[in-house]
């Protein structure tokens, strides 16, 4: 008589998408881990958690592609179920129940509890900090509020993720302190906005006060903040920034776009003067701060006059670090209102000429820097180069330390002094004085 052999279960969870996700992929691995389960990131699974990204359109195309492949192998008996999560199942379960019916079941980005019922595990509230990190040892992000109470006409985020929530100091700092213990020696900062943290809790803009308690935990050397918003923003920060050693002087504030007339339409409360005046007032703050930036080109109603206002304040301003989006017209947004007027090639030539310039200032900053010595973490070896970054570089997005393997050993995860000696638009590369 032949019996069915009790094959073990292996969860396989695929990551779309930002570093929120990234983050949120890891706190289910945590828990499904804590429930006793196979789980592995990104490898062969009978089981397959999705974690989409649902922002712009070409997110949701990768989402509902990888969906599709996903269903293809459940087709050819490669994998047993599928279950999706994350940003798109949050803004379009109902069309996607429909469409795409033979995914075993789809979970917004608040129902963790549910998904993990799904997958045969608890749910575990005594598990702060318990994730199962997939970046680099040597660093890991940190999510210290969810959602966004912030009105901006373009984005789709307060959609997927709700109000803006911040996670109260003392838990941030319990699982700082688990990441710290597992060897993790940068902490990267997130939330949809930085800025905002404390506001909901502590009836005041609280982030200074979260880095001061931050910096006590040992092991940490590194404290990056990302995706702060202009306004509002809290200037005792730049204070603890200049002060603590252990914070990178590095802030990624996403400006969008700098045409009052744009800005207005994009409802981001804030003025070209007002948006100058404050990056000065960094500057002056902490003079050797990189700015890290994010625009978005062919906006509804973006003229050429805009677009030049925007162009040559970009050479003006001499960003450190830049990337530039073309706009995405998204459904149940206050902007999806207005005509998506700007053709796409007119989109793609203005965003490839920001790059172009950017590319020159990228060149230009980087020439200043060979002679210099600098600090860096070794994130990883590729052929024949250890690739690291300085503190004022973010993984995946910045610019990149390359020293040669073949001359030099240093282990990866630990940080190194080096001398650059000859420098790219967006590549350092450099002699070890000190590993």
């Amino acid at each position: 008589m032949r019996t069915k052999s009790l094959k073990k279960n292996k969860i396989n969870v695929v990551t779309l998408g930002c570093s929120k996700n990234v983050y949120d992929s890891e706190v289910l691995m945590g828990q499904l881990k804590a429930s006793g389960k196979d789980v592995a990131h990104e490898e062969d699974g009978n089981i397959v958690v999705i974690n989409t990204c649902g922002f712009i359109n070409n997110a949701k195309e990768e989402s509902i592609n990888t969906i599709l492949e996903f269903m293809q192998k459940k087709e050819d008996g490669e994998v047993d179920k599928v279950f999706v999560t994350g940003c798109l199942s949050e803004r379009y379960k109902p069309d996607l129940q429909k469409e795409i019916p033979n995914v075993d079941a789809y979970f917004g980005t608040t129902e963790l509890p549910s998904l993990l019922k799904a997958l045969g595990a608890d749910y575990k509230h005594e598990l702060i900090g318990e994730r199962l990190t997939t970046t680099p040892k040597n660093y890991a992000y940190l999510k210290i509020a969810e959602g966004c109470d912030r009105p901006c006409s373009f984005c789709a985020i307060p959609l997927m993720r709700g109000k803006h929530k911040s996670t109260p100091i003392e838990e941030v700092v319990i699982e700082a302190e688990k990441l710290a213990a597992k060897g993790v020696k940068e902490l990267i900062l997130i939330a949809q906005d930085l800025t905002y943290y404390g506001l909901d809790l502590y009836k005041k803009r609280n982030l200074a006060e979260l880095l001061e308690a931050l910096v006590k935990v040992e092991g940490i050397e590194w404290i990056r903040l990302h995706y702060a918003f202009p306004t509002g923003f809290p200037m005792d920060v730049l204070e603890v920034m200049n002060r603590e050693p252990k914070i990178c002087n590095y802030l990624d504030i996403p400006l969008q776009h700098i045409s009052d007339a744009i800005l207005k339409s994009m409802r981001r409360g804030t003025t070209k003067e007002k948006t100058t005046q404050l990056l000065k007032d960094f500057r002056a703050a902490v003079p050797n701060m990189t700015i890290r930036t994010t625009l978005i080109v062919g906006y509804p109603g973006e003229t050429e006059e805009d677009y030049q206002i925007l162009k040559e304040w970009v050479k003006a301003m001499r960003f450190e670090r830049l990337g530039c989006f073309t706009y995405s017209h998204e459904e149940n947004t206050h902007a999806y209102s207005l005509e998506d007027d700007v053709p796409e090639e007119v989109k793609q030539a203005r965003a490839n000429e920001i790059m172009e310039i950017q590319s020159q200032i990228s060149w230009e900053l980087n020439q200043a820097k060979i002679g210099q010595t600098f600090k860096v973490v070794i994130d990883r070896k590729e052929g024949n180069y250890f690739v690291g970054r300085t503190e004022f570089d973010s993984p995946d997005v910045d610019n990149e330390v390359l020293i040669d393997a073949t001359k030099t050993y240093i282990k990866t995860g630990e940080f190194a002094t080096v001398k650059i000696t000859e420098a790219a638009d967006f590549d350092l590369y450099a002699e070890v004085i000190t590993a």
